[in-house]
């Protein structure tokens, strides 16, 4: 049996980083290709901006936490030079997906797509100490301050009629400031950081359930309809290991009290309990949800799941968490993980049975599988060598 550090290390670098390696770089023209089948094939050469930007960070960031591998740092260039040269309008927002040339197919109406890009501008930046792109970082984060409060802009399709702001922006928030942290003013990373917890802990956390909404009126009620009943138990998950990031960063024992609580709440509320795993989509008040996927079984949900369970442990030692991450373990690399060619499958059905074998689209890349086993390695082994116990080593998945 190896311990848990082993096993997410492992797997990372002699599985997960490899099949990118080896498929998705495009050296002719820049950039990623993410659209892989099972065995690494592309089958689709559009370049989706997020997705440029994720596994950019996620190349940088590997030559930043990991190993000073010179590999690693090329592929990262190819990554920002690429969104730099190509994938930015004349306002520097971000277009959504470019041809694999690099020329615009969908405007800049995303600003996720925004995020990311400043994400892997930073970490670059540091990567190669190259300035003009840490100036980049900067002047995209400033970029995305100005449009927080209406997002897609001129592309925002809906009246003014039921105005609701969403989870997704203070979440992101919380995570891209810290990675940011060496490029701004410490003013501005502390003032995100207030705004984000507030946001994120106060306003879209339901004290009543326990649990996170999607959607909240702009004074913080909720509302009667599809969108104001939405719930997305991976988002709520993956914004509370942010939050236990900056509990840790801030000694706030109760944020990380109030942390591990909602993350115990999300799952027991979203476990599906006929077939096992999380649910992607549920509707606050048991309707049916206006997402026709709502009962799919998600990687990046069960990942961050364990990423943030694992934190939840690390600071608190709870037995419940320790439960939690045995089941979440125990269904995620059942069922995800592909042994025959590397990383792991993306969309299962209720049951648990693969979807779509793809390993990279339009919406998957180059992101949660290696960034999940980043923070689960280097959590376990902070454990041990913590003496941490409480949750069993294990054995090949």
């Amino acid at each position: 049996m190896k311990p848990q550090s082993r096993l997410y290390k492992d797997t990372l670098l002699n599985n997960i980083v490899p099949f990118w390696e080896r498929h998705s770089l495009d050296l002719e023209n820049g950039g990623y290709f993410t659209c892989l089948d099972r065995e690494g094939k592309v089958y689709d050469t559009d370049k989706f901006m997020w997705l440029q930007g994720r596994q950019a960070w996620m190349f940088s960031t590997l030559y930043n936490q990991v190993e000073q591998k010179e590999k690693w740092l090329k592929i990262a260039k190819i990554g920002v030079d690429f969104i730099r040269d190509k994938g930015m309008d004349a306002q520097g927002n971000v277009y959504f997906s470019l041809t694999a040339d690099g020329q615009p197919l969908i405007q800049p109406y995303n600003i996720f797509s925004d995020c990311f890009a400043a994400m892997a501008f930073a970490q670059y930046g540091l990567a190669a100490q190259d300035q003009k792109y840490k100036e980049l970082a900067k002047k995209t984060y400033l970029n995305i301050l100005k449009k927080k409060d209406n997002p897609k802009g001129k592309y925002e399709k809906g009246t003014s009629a039921r105005p609701l702001k969403s989870f997704a922006l203070p979440m992101i928030l919380s995570n891209l400031v810290l990675e940011l942290e060496d490029i701004l003013e410490s003013t501005e990373v502390e003032r995100t950081i207030d705004f984000s917890v507030q946001e994120v802990m106060e306003v879209f956390l339901d004290k009543k359930s326990g649990i996170i909404y999607e959607f909240v009126k702009p004074d913080g009620s909720l509302e009667d309809s599809f969108n104001g009943r939405l719930l997305n138990p991976g988002h709520g998950i993956e914004a509370m290991w942010f939050m236990i990031d900056i509990a840790i960063r801030r000694n706030d024992k109760g944020l990380i009290k109030k942390a591990s609580e909602t993350i115990i709440k999300i799952l027991e509320y979203s476990w599906d309990e006929e077939f096992g795993g999380i649910f992607y989509f549920m509707d606050s008040k048991g309707h049916p949800p206006q997402q026709l996927e709502w009962d799919q079984k998600l990687w990046w949900v069960h990942l961050e799941t364990l990423a943030a369970l694992s934190k939840a442990y690390e600071q608190t030692q709870d037995p419940k968490i320790s439960q939690w991450y045995t089941k979440v373990q125990d269904y995620s690399w059942n069922h995800f993980s592909d042994q025959e060619h590397g990383e792991w499958f993306g969309y299962l059905n209720r049951r648990g049975e693969v979807l779509l074998n793809l390993k990279g689209g339009k919406w998957k890349g180059c992101f949660h599988v290696p960034r999940a086993m980043l923070q689960c390695w280097k959590t376990f082994e902070r454990m041990e060598n913590k003496g941490i116990k409480g949750i069993k080593p294990q054995g090949k998945p």
